[in-house]
């Protein structure tokens, strides 16, 4: 049986545009013999200032100038079913000839895991390039409030309430997870219209806590005047190692390891933590050819050393902390290669 890609929507495309003078300087020794004249699309299932869309722009600029025969390097948009439009087309739609790639949703391998419908790739075959930042979270908590460990809130009598827009979002999913592995029970609130929403009914106390990615949370305001004036504290992050901005707030690894989570509980944090840790991948096709994939790993390495690509980074506010091809490829595989009583715990933790 063939396997059935669902309907790909009109593309909108976005060309980067780049200055040609002097790149000659910077095209390495490989030969320009296929890249020479041809387009590269970058497939992002991100709409336009999305995430993934941002960084699919960053790569699209400065590529180019690492790939011998400087080939236009053009972001297409190609949004549906939580990435998986995208991915189905690139996996199995899309000529595998080295002129294609995926800015891959990070979820892709936990929705192959829990059978999501729709699914005509399997993540082990894609051929990984990279992700230049893997990302943790955070669980912030009112400092006005009663809860100023994660032990108070596992003894607590009322639980905390927190907020967020529904349960696909990283904040629903810290809170469902925590009480998975250390028994921490959380009331989440749902149904706010979108982040800034869940952020004012903090500031009125409609709510106390909130989970959220660290990065945005040292970035973006209002948390950065949080943290300033000691409006919230941070209570538990899912870092395998502490981040330095939060050295004193132990991690979710710790709190499995105080609390003797069984390990079938703890696979289920891998799997779900599993998708910041991906942050925004970049794939190929599995056909694609030796030679092609190894000069866009090449190239896409270059790039995460180039100065104007750190120097545009750190004007977005955006962090580095980069995953290697294999790095990424042995995540996926451990992702779905996980056994049947995790997979249905991890069904059940995202349709609770």
């Amino acid at each position: 049986m063939k396997t059935q890609f669902p309907l790909i929507p009109r593309l909108v495309i976005f060309v980067s545009i780049a200055c040609t003078s002097d790149l000659a300087t910077t095209v390495n020794a490989q030969s320009v013999s296929f890249y020479q004249g041809k387009n590269i699309r970058i497939i992002t299932s991100d709409s336009s200032g999305g995430g993934y869309d941002r960084w699919s722009r960053l790569f699209a600029s400065h590529m180019r100038k690492y790939i011998a025969g400087n080939p236009a390097i053009i972001v297409q948009s190609m949004p549906g079913a939580g990435g998986r439009v995208a991915a189905n087309y690139v996996y199995g739609v899309a000529k595998p000839d080295g002129l294609t790639l995926l800015m891959a949703s990070r979820y892709l391998a936990m929705d192959q895991l829990v059978g999501s419908k729709d699914i005509g790739y399997d993540v082990r075959k894609f051929n990984w390039i990279g992700s230049p930042s893997k990302e943790s979270l955070v669980l912030i908590m009112r400092a006005d409030a009663p809860y100023k460990s994660m032990e108070d809130i596992i003894k607590a009598k009322e639980p905390p309430k927190c907020g967020d827009v529904g349960t696909s979002s990283s904040g629903y999913q810290l809170a469902k997870l925590l009480e998975e592995t250390v028994g921490a029970r959380i009331n989440v609130v749902l149904g706010y219209a979108d982040i800034g929403l869940v952020d004012l009914a903090v500031e009125r106390g409609e709510i106390v806590c909130r989970g959220q990615p660290v990065q945005s949370h040292f970035t973006r305001e209002p948390h950065m005047s949080w943290d300033k004036r000691n409006f919230d504290r941070h209570i538990v992050q899912t870092g395998r190692t502490r981040d330095t901005r939060m050295a004193e707030v132990p991690t979710i690894y710790e709190l499995m390891d105080q609390y003797k989570t069984p390990d079938v509980s703890r696979r289920v944090a891998q799997v779900i933590l599993s998708g910041p840790e991906f942050g925004y991948p970049m794939v190929a096709a599995p056909a694609i050819p030796g030679e092609q994939l190894k000069i866009l790993r090449a190239a896409y390495s270059s790039v995460l050393k180039d100065v104007d690509f750190l120097v545009e980074i750190k004007k977005l506010r955006l962090e580095l902390n980069p995953s290697t091809a294999e790095e990424l490829q042995n995540s996926a595989a451990e992702v779905v290669g996980q056994p049947t009583e995790v997979v249905e715990r991890v069904r059940k933790l995202l349709n609770d």
